[in-house]
């Protein structure tokens, strides 16, 4: 069955994620744009540098072309948040991009965007998804990719530029060229070089790039940038007495930091790091939107200054939507995505990126300086994380243990209150715990923040001991 996660559809090529099931989930599409009478204004399709990533746009806009539905084929591997912006530039109804993101490689799925390049919401992709599962192959019409070209229902265009400059003209360039910082960038095989290069050459950085070649594998890694897979970025920011390294994910709409001594630095220190730049150094105000897995440092931040911080449940929809409500200046989450106020509603890796190095640029300060002046200020909070995959015989043990029959540990400290908005979260003084499944994996996540590490773990530990998981 098709099934639409927190981001996107995602399935394991040859087993769900078919050429039947692509052109399945484009012919619900195409019949919804028709309902809704904007068949002709059409939609926006981009894809990935995964295996047939190509190929699955070229399915999906043969199935659009046959329903009728105007296509704007973006015709080399782009970012994810340049599919959301083109969409939002062209005002168009939906956008789509091929790609699971930082998924391992054996996956592959489409992101579906609508109105003003915003993640399609939870009603609009269980629709289309319970639309496609009715579908038989036998009703599902197309035209050949290089037929449709010809009549003008596909047409290929090149949003790259516009997207570029969008950036650039809300990042303070002349101050990093003052400062003609050094920078490490490793794009994990992905696809946010050409961007990335441009803006920051346009800055008069000085780059060295790894890991930019065409691997549809990844290098043998999974194409989430974090402390595992990062570790050749380390060595080389060392190595080159870089100002800072950045990684982005198989999509660029996530990214990893590597500071000048060569440490990871957390997507959650990035996120404070950049609210706290936007806030003292920007001058900016205005509420934070964080999902229930990220940091409450952030919190501390914000209310310094007289501001929220909205917490919503996991899904990138959820912090755009919060944002919108709310009118805040940041969105993020733990996993290194997050959006500023005036750019796309979705996270964009590059952005955040750009933003990351006029920071360091204007506050003239190393970025480890930075993270101690934020400790400093408002107290230290530290993560731990850890995940496991399940059978579905343990998945439902622990949805009905945890989540129906609310059975908790004893944590040895105070629990102040419990929500059940997105799994199930403890929160207690001065820290929280969450169990949450996975919306695109088979996977349970438990998340923990505390003063140091090593209580954050330990928090972890007496939660997965209690749900009966190997810790």
């Amino acid at each position: 069955m098709i099934e639409f996660g927190t981001g996107g559809w995602r399935a394991i090529i040859g087993d769900l994620f078919t050429r039947e099931n692509i052109r399945r989930v484009a012919c619900a599409l195409a019949r919804r744009m028709q309902r809704e009478g904007v068949a002709d204004i059409g939609m926006c399709i981009g894809y990935d540098r995964r295996f047939l990533s190509r190929e699955s746009a070229i399915w999906f806009s043969e199935v659009m072309a046959g329903e009728g539905v105007t296509i704007h084929f973006v015709n080399l591997a782009a970012p994810t948040p340049q599919l959301m912006f083109t969409t939002k530039h062209m005002q168009l109804p939906y956008g789509a991009e091929v790609t699971a993101s930082h998924n391992p490689a054996i996956y592959n799925g489409i992101k579906l965007f609508t109105a003003g390049g915003r993640d399609a919401s939870k009603d609009v992709t269980d629709a289309i998804g319970a639309e496609a599962n009715a579908i038989s192959p036998e009703e599902i019409r197309s035209i050949p990719f290089d037929a449709a070209r010809k009549q003008g229902i596909i047409r290929f265009i090149d949003p790259r530029d516009a997207y570029l400059d969008s950036i650039m003209a809300q990042i303070d360039m002349e101050a990093i060229r003052a400062r003609r910082p050094r920078i490490e960038l490793d794009p994990m095989y992905g696809v946010s070089l050409t961007g990335l290069l441009t803006i920051l050459y346009t800055a008069r950085c000085d780059i060295d790039v790894i890991n930019d070649r065409h691997d549809a594998f990844f290098g043998g890694h999974l194409p989430a940038p974090n402390p595992d897979t990062l570790r050749d970025l380390q060595g080389i920011v060392t190595d080159h007495h870089a100002d800072i390294g950045i990684a982005t994910d198989g999509d660029a709409d996530r990214l990893g930091i590597i500071d000048e001594r060569g440490n990871y630095v957390p997507a959650n220190e990035v996120l404070v790091l950049l609210y706290h730049y936007l806030l003292k150094y920007k001058g900016w105000r205005g509420a934070a939107v964080r999902n229930i897995a990220t940091t409450h440092l952030l919190d501390r931040v914000a209310a310094a200054y007289g501001q929220e911080c909205i917490e919503v449940p996991v899904g990138f929809k959820h912090i755009s939507a919060g944002m919108d409500r709310h009118d805040a200046i940041i969105g993020g989450e733990s996993s290194g995505g997050l959006t500023v106020k005036g750019h796309i509603s979705g996270k964009d890796g590059l952005y955040a990126a750009s933003l990351l190095v006029e920071m360091i640029c204007v506050t003239r300060k190393p970025l480890s300086a930075l993270v101690q002046e934020l400790y400093d200020t408002y107290g230290e909070m530290h993560m731990a994380e850890f995940d496991w995959a399940l059978t579905e015989e343990a998945k439902i043990d622990i949805q009905r243990r945890i989540l129906t029959e609310k059975q908790l540990p004893d944590f040895g400290i105070p629990v102040e209150k419990v929500s059940y908005m997105d799994g199930c979260k403890v929160y207690f003084e001065g820290g929280w715990i969450i169990v949450r499944f996975s919306g695109t994996e088979p996977r349970v996540r438990i998340f923990a923040e505390l003063d140091t590490h090593e209580n954050a773990r330990a928090l972890v530990k007496t939660m997965a001991d209690f749900a009966g998981l190997p810790f």
